[in-house]
C-alpha cells in the first residue's frame, strides 16, 4: 500500500474500531436507582405494592439478597455501589466523619472526599453523560446533571437552598421546577412526606427524556426515613414504597417516550436492610467511667472515644499506637457482666480489615439484632429505644439489601442467591462497556445478555 493510501485506510480502520466498539454496549442507558432501606422481601413477597418491581422479578434478574458492607449504613454504602470498593478503599467510612473536637453533624458530603474510580468518571471517560439525583457524596461531583444531597448545618434538613448551590449545571433545578416540577419549597419537596419521592421520579423522568444521559444515579430514601420511624412493618412503609414503585414506573414512562425503552436498563438496589430495635447500649459511659474521656460535647480530654454509626461502635484512639488505651478498654469489656455482654460482640481488627472497614478504629462493638449503640456517654448503660435501624455487621439476613435488573442487556427471569453490594458497580460497567475495573466486584455473567 502506497503511502497516501495508508492514512484514509487507518482513518477508516478507526472509525470502524470505535463503531465496533459502541456496538459492544448492551445498553445506552442504564438507570441505578437506590432505595434507602430496601428489603428483598419488598419484591419477593404478596404483600407488598409494587407492580413495577414484581414485572422486572418476572422479566429480568432478582436476588435473593444482597450482603453489605460495614457499616451497612447509607454513605459507605452508597460509595461501595459506585466503586465496586469497600470503605478502607474509597474512603467514606461513616456516614458522618469522626470529629476529633466533637462531632458538628458534618456528614461525608465531598465528592473529593472519594479515594477511588467511580462510575461517574468511568462513564465521562468513555465519552458518555452522566446526570444524579440526591446521591450521597456528590458535592463537586463531575456529573453533566447532578443535584446532590446536601444540607447547611445551620439550617434544615428540608433546605432548598444548598441543592441549588451546588447543582450542576448552574439553574438546572430552576429548568425542572419550569418544565415538570413546579416550584420546590418545604411543603412541595418534604421528606416527612412522600412528595420527595414524586419529585426526584420526575427529575430522573424529565432528565432521561430530554437530555438522555447514558448513566443515571438515583437515590430515594422515604422507605429509611419511616422504617426508622415506624419500625420494618409500619404503616408508612407500604405507602412509602408505593410511592418509591410509582417514581421507578414514571421513569420507565419517560423512557418509552423518549423511544428509548429498548436501549434502556433499569437496576434497582439499596445500601442496607432494616431491623426493629428496642434497647441501645451506650458504650461511651464505660470510657467515662476509665477516665479516657469527659462527659462534653467536645469529649474534654479524651484518649478514646467510641464513634457510633447505626447500630454499630467504632473505638476511635487519639493515638493510634496506644496499646495502654486499647488493652483498658478491652479489659473493661472483658469485666462486663454476661447480662450486657450477651447484647453484642467485640469486632477485632483483623476480621475490620477482612471486611474493608474504617482503619482507623481499633475494634468495633457490633449488637445483637434489636439492640442498638448510641453515643450518649452519662445514665444508664441500657436504655430504651424504638423504631428501626441498621449498621450491623451484615452476616445475617434481616440486614441484607436487595437487587433488581431489567431491560435491555438484562437476562429474563434468573434468580440470584446471593451477590454482594460491591458486585453491581461491575454490572454497569458491563452494559455500558466501561472496562471499569472494581478493585473487590466481581460480574456475576449470568447477569447479562450478550449480543448476538
Amino acid at each position: 500500500m502506497k503511502k497516501n493510501q495508508i492514512l484514509p485506510f487507518l482513518f477508516l480502520f478507526a472509525v470502524a474500531s470505535s463503531t465496533f466498539a459502541q456496538d459492544k454496549s448492551l445498553s445506552e442507558h442504564v438507570i441505578l436507582i437506590s432505595v434507602d432501606g430496601f428489603r428483598p422481601e419488598f419484591y419477593l413477597e404478596s404483600q407488598w405494592p409494587v407492580p413495577n418491581m414484581k414485572k422486572m422479578v418476572e422479566q429480568g434478574v432478582s436476588s435473593k439478597g444482597v450482603r453489605g458492607i460495614f457499616p451497612s449504613v447509607t454513605y459507605p454504602s452508597h460509595t461501595t455501589l459506585i466503586t465496586g470498593a469497600f470503605p478502607n478503599e474509597h474512603g467514606i467510612y461513616y456516614n458522618n466523619p469522626f470529629e476529633e473536637k466533637g462531632q458538628t453533624g458534618r456528614w461525608f458530603w465531598e465528592y473529593e472526599l472519594i479515594k477511588t474510580k467511580t462510575l461517574w468518571t468511568a462513564v465521562k471517560e468513555n465519552k458518555k453523560t452522566t446526570a444524579s439525583f440526591l446521591w450521597p457524596v456528590t458535592v463537586g461531583a463531575d456529573i453533566d446533571y447532578n443535584i446532590p444531597e446536601y444540607w447547611y448545618l445551620e439550617g434544615d434538613y428540608g433546605n432548598i437552598k444548598p441543592m441549588r448551590d451546588f447543582e450542576n449545571p448552574k439553574g438546572f433545578l430552576q429548568e425542572m421546577e419550569t418544565e415538570v416540577l413546579g416550584k420546590l419549597n418545604k411543603s412541595t419537596f418534604n421528606g416527612d412526606y412522600l412528595n420527595r419521592e414524586d419529585r426526584i421520579g420526575e427529575m430522573a423522568a424529565y432528565t432521561l427524556e430530554k437530555y438522555k444521559p447514558n448513566f443515571i444515579s438515583i437515590h430515594l430514601f422515604a422507605v429509611d426515613h419511616f422504617q426508622h420511624e415506624q419500625g420494618k412493618e409500619g404503616e408508612k412503609v407500604y405507602t412509602s414504597i408505593a410511592a418509591v414503585d410509582r417514581a421507578i414506573g414514571k421513569i420507565m414512562e419517560a423512557s418509552k417516550r423518549a423511544g428509548i425503552e429498548d436501549k434502556t436498563t433499569f437496576i434497582i438496589t439499596g445500601d442496607h436492610g432494616f431491623v426493629d430495635i428496642h434497647s441501645a447500649i451506650n458504650p461511651n459511659i464505660w470510657l467515662v467511667e476509665l477516665g479516657l474521656m469527659e462527659d462534653k460535647e467536645d469529649r474534654g480530654n479524651w484518649k478514646a472515644a467510641f464513634h457510633t454509626s447505626g447500630a454499630s461502635a467504632f473505638l476511635i484512639l487519639k493515638d493510634k499506637n496506644d496499646i495502654e488505651t486499647l488493652k483498658m478498654v478491652q479489659r473493661k469489656i472483658e469485666l462486663l457482666p454476661n447480662s450486657i455482654k450477651k447484647l453484642f460482640r467485640v469486632v477485632e481488627r483483623a476480621e475490620l480489615d477482612k471486611i474493608g472497614a474504617d482503619p482507623s478504629a481499633a475494634l468495633a462493638l457490633n449488637p445483637i439484632p434489636g439492640v442498638s449503640m448510641s453515643s450518649n456517654s452519662n445514665g444508664a448503660i441500657l436504655s430504651p429505644k424504638k423504631g428501626g435501624t441498621h449498621g450491623y455487621f451484615p452476616d445475617f439476613q434481616q440486614i441484607e439489601t436487595g437487587f433488581l435488573a431489567f431491560g435491555a442487556g438484562i437476562s429474563k427471569g434468573k434468580k440470584i442467591d446471593k451477590m454482594g453490594l460491591e458486585d453491581i458497580a461491575p454490572v454497569v460497567s458491563k452494559l455500558l462497556n466501561l472496562n471499569f475495573q472494581t478493585k473487590e466486584g466481581i460480574l456475576y455473567p449470568g447477569i447479562v445478555t450478550e449480543k448476538k
